[in-house]
């Protein structure tokens, strides 16, 4: 069976104030409703089509404790819920227990995926099975988020074939992009699985274990083993979107000028925004289809794991190819500075 879309992502926290005010004051996220169970308490958040649930409590305390603030459950669409489970069980899931009767299979290190009946219609997209209660305010200006383009997923080195066959076999998705990239002696492997109509889509990367450790290796230990490394936010126009979520606090990571001074050579239908890239600090690239603008955040989070990112598509399929060995640069700059 096909997974249709991602009904939410689950972040569990031990400050659930201040994780929530981030993605509201800072991402532009609005809070919809606010749940209280035994062992935990939930807010929802949206913008666009992307639902973030924040939880604390009881009941996630050993994976903060393991892992920090993270990403515990994404949450996909099905039209089968039950034959769902039972190929990704066939692919080597686990079962997971759920106290409220969810239907939870495992999925890479300690994230789960709930597997929720396609909705009838946007009144319910509610997480099924909680009780929530609507919330009023206070209202922050809305931010530019249309949906979530894609989750990436950091994965132990010598696991990603595997991984990516276990997301193909158990839940519908095709292997749709594949990529190794090289920064001097380290190296990393990356493959990008996704469902036909896209609203799925998983980047898998690990380490090169044959290489030198650098950031993936730096992440997997500081998260206590695999997890998601970023979520991708799809915008409209990303220059705005970015000036707007600085002037609210969100940290972007830099980019040399060396970058944008060849930019317009690279992509000369770029050169009449060049100055705005360079100002933003926003990433460009190009495929057979179209271009990419994309910028990333330093992670907002203690353990300096899970960040965020912005991206544009003005018809591109794919992940900025170019702009992987960027990004990777960028981080191994704030890596070696900070450490």
């Amino acid at each position: 069976m096909v997974v249709q879309d991602i009904a939410y992502v689950e972040l569990f926290t031990k400050d659930k104030r201040s994780t929530t005010d981030y993605f509201v004051s800072a991402l532009g996220f609005t809070r919809v409703a606010d749940s209280v169970e035994v062992d935990r308490s939930s807010i929802l958040l949206r913008q666009g089509d992307v639902q973030v649930v924040v939880t604390t409590g009881r009941a996630t305390w050993k994976f903060c404790d393991e892992h920090g603030d993270g990403i515990a459950d994404i949450a996909m669409t099905c039209d089968d819920v039950t034959a769902t489970r039972d190929a990704a069980l066939r692919a080597g899931a686990r079962t997971e227990t759920s106290p409220r009767g969810d239907t939870v299979v495992s999925g890479f290190g300690d994230v789960v995926h709930t597997l929720v009946p396609a909705p009838a219609s946007a009144a319910d997209r509610l997480p099924p099975r909680r009780t929530w209660v609507p919330l009023d305010g206070p209202h922050h200006p809305p931010g530019r988020v249309q949906s979530l383009d894609h989750i990436a997923v950091c994965l132990s080195g010598g696991t990603l074939d595997p991984y990516a066959r276990f997301y193909q076999d158990g839940f519908g998705l095709d292997r749709f992009y594949s990529e190794y990239v090289s920064v001097g002696d380290q190296a990393m492997d990356s493959i990008v699985v996704r469902n036909p109509r896209g609203g799925v889509t998983f980047t898998l990367v690990a380490p090169d274990p044959g290489k030198h450790t650098g950031q993936l290796d730096a992440f997997l230990e500081r998260n206590g083993g695999p997890g998601v490394q970023h979520l991708a936010f799809l915008v409209d126009d990303i220059i705005p979107a970015v000036r707007e979520c600085k002037q609210r606090g969100v940290d972007f990571l830099t980019t040399p000028d060396a970058y944008y001074d060849v930019l317009a050579d690279r992509f000369p239908d770029l050169r009449a925004i060049v100055g705005e890239l360079r100002d933003t600090q926003v990433l460009a690239d190009r495929d057979e289809w179209g271009h990419l603008l994309q910028l990333f955040s330093r992670s907002p989070h203690e353990r300096n794991t899970l960040f965020y990112e912005l991206i544009q598509r003005q018809g591109s399929r794919g992940f900025g190819s170019s702009n992987i060995r960027a990004l990777y640069e960028a981080v191994e700059r704030e890596r070696l500075t900070a450490g």
